[in-house]
């Protein structure tokens, strides 16, 4: 039978699968799964969005332009060198578009955030997985997988779902040694978060060269996952060239100005920061403290690992958390099946995975 036939390779991507979002018959459920910030957003933003919502018969403004201008006075940044998206997949995936096709390679590291392969396959090229080091982007192993068919780099810093970063002065060595035609990608969805004085988000780098973008995204921190808004921060002849396949209405007016209110209550994402940065510490303790090992993150997640052992695995405990209505994230499709993913909930689901964690390693 003769039919319409995908393009060569597009039947090889396996699909994104979202964490899940409950558990059957249970009506208190901690969901874990997705990093989503306890805090919710903004009350400005709130605001923001339903002031937005008696204009719905009118087109968006087509180029995000107010909010471009309130990233630009947010980061000191030129609105000009800045493209907005429907969430920061939709930037990733104009620049795979953009710079990637049939024979290119797109360089990603071993547990990567899963868009990259998949935004790499979709536009016929290879992805080229190296090696990390205890779950960290190893600079080493990215340059040696460099190929006169190279066309991009992808580094997510920190990374999802491991929590790991690397130092700016680590990403400056990776630039500087890369071929200048090939595009650097630093996606910083968790910049946010991070609290160490040895890290950049990106935007210095992306100023000083011409192969260097950033990208960032509201679902985190901003706590607006639902509206879907990202942005991408690069050289000006990249936003050009992302441009001319952009959509022109390609972010609601709603998600448009509600981004652009939560941007300016600073105040609000301090204190879902300071929250993060108690919690995160505390749970990677008592998570330790029963003998299971936390990847040291800087994100708004951690990556715990489990015993191999039948009924001590990570399989069993998902199950054992589901029993008790918590959601945590199977990452195997991130080539770690002996980890959960959890992100950093309220004070009363930390200490309910604590609790249910305890039990089920027989430390209750």
């Amino acid at each position: 039978m003769s039919r319409p036939m995908p393009q060569p390779g597009i039947l090889d991507i396996a699909p994104y699968t979202p964490g899940k979002s409950g558990a059957p018959g249970l009506t208190k459920v901690y969901k874990l799964s997705a990093n989503e910030t306890p805090l919710g957003p903004s009350p400005k933003a709130i605001e923001a969005y339903k002031h937005a919502v008696s204009h719905l018969e009118d087109y968006p403004e087509g180029s995000s332009q107010v909010l471009r201008e309130a990233i630009g006075r947010a980061f000191g940044l030129d609105p000009d060198r800045i493209v907005c998206g429907a969430g920061s997949d939709e930037v990733l995936n104009f620049l795979a578009h953009v710079y990637l096709g049939q024979g290119d390679e797109a360089i990603m590291t071993r547990h990567c955030f899963l868009v990259y392969p998949i935004a790499t396959m979709g536009n016929g090229a290879k992805p080229v997985i190296v090696p990390e080091k205890n779950f960290v982007a190893d600079v080493d192993a990215i340059l040696s997988a460099v190929t006169p068919r190279t066309k991009m780099v992808w580094l997510a810093n920190p990374n999802n779902p491991t929590g790991t970063y690397l130092p700016f002065d680590e990403v400056k060595r990776l630039q500087r040694a890369l071929p200048p035609h090939v595009l650097l990608v630093i996606d910083s969805a968790y910049a946010d978060y991070v609290t160490r004085n040895d890290y950049e988000s990106g935007i210095e780098l992306v100023a000083t060269s011409e192969n260097t973008v950033m990208c960032r995204t509201f679902s985190k921190i901003h706590g607006l996952a639902a509206l879907r808004v990202g942005w991408v921060y690069g050289p000006a002849h990249v936003i050009d060239a992302v441009n001319r396949i952009r959509g022109p209405f390609n972010v609601s007016t709603p998600a448009m100005l509600a981004a652009a209110a939560a941007l300016e209550d600073t105040s609000h994402l301090e204190c879902a920061r300071d929250h993060n940065t108690k919690w995160l510490a505390w749970l990677t303790e008592e998570i330790g403290k029963l003998g299971l090992t936390v990847t040291p993150s800087v994100g708004n997640f951690i990556l715990i690992h489990f015993p191999k052992e039948k009924g001590r695995d990570a399989a069993a405990a998902d199950e054992a958390l589901k029993a008790r209505g918590i959601i945590l994230r199977r990452v195997a499709a991130y080539g770690l099946p002996d980890c959960l993913r959890m992100t950093i909930g309220t004070e009363s689901d930390n200490h309910a995975v604590v609790a249910a964690l305890a039990k089920f390693m027989g430390r209750a």
